[in-house]
């Protein structure tokens, strides 16, 4: 049935932007308004050696599940720096 209230789609909206979720969205808002000093000693205070082994364990978890494949997680790694 006809709604015409319903937002148009031009059916391409989940290629371009992700679903996100709102602690998702808050946070992208804020790493967009952060200067790129700030930027860089958050990833430096990430990438420590402790949370680097949390974000391996969770790809390999993701990997393992077959919610990602291997391009994706060289892909992120690459953009990560590991």
């Amino acid at each position: 049935m006809w709604n015409p209230f319903k937002k148009k789609s031009t059916g391409d909206d989940d290629v371009k932007s992700p679903k996100m979720g709102m602690m998702q969205a808050m946070a992208m808002k804020k790493m967009a308004k952060m200067s790129p000093q700030e930027r860089q000693k958050m990833m430096q205070e990430a990438m420590k050696p402790g949370n680097r082994d949390k974000i391996m364990g969770v790809m390999s978890a993701m990997k393992a599940s077959g919610q990602v494949t291997d391009e994706q997680i060289a892909q992120a790694k690459k953009m990560l720096g590991m």
